[in-house]
């Protein structure tokens, strides 16, 4: 632990632009989840939670849903966690285009859900 305090003071101090990238991606993530959250809708009997190119969208429970919010939540705190780690492994670089990846995942997942809520 002390050493994660540690890389994440020398992370602080040298690299403003990923602490940057980790506030905005932790709050897209809250962002996102509070959405997700928002529009499970328990009292719907089937609810659309995929797509097939082959067979269409799939029905399923709203208890199914809740893979996006695990997802923001992971997504949000769990690799803002592994950006410090990668940071003392790998250097700034790997950590900012590890930043930026999750972050287009994120939207890549809005987008799944958007479109997922647009046909339920």
């Amino acid at each position: 632990m002390n050493n994660f305090k540690s890389d994440f003071a020398k992370l602080y101090q040298n690299e403003r632009g990923i602490i940057v990238l980790m506030i905005l991606n932790l709050l897209l993530a809250l962002v996102f989840f509070v959405f997700s959250l928002i529009h499970l809708n328990p009292n719907a009997a089937v609810v659309k939670i995929g797509y097939g190119d082959i067979g269409g969208y799939r029905d399923g429970s709203w208890f199914d849903m809740l893979a996006f919010p695990l997802l923001f939540l992971t997504f949000g705190i769990l690799h803002g966690l592994l950006t410090v780690r990668i940071f003392h492994k790998r250097g700034g670089g790997m950590a900012k285009f590890f930043l930026i990846t999750t972050t287009m995942l994120i939207l890549g997942c809005f987008l799944a859900l958007i479109r997922l809520l647009g046909e339920g």
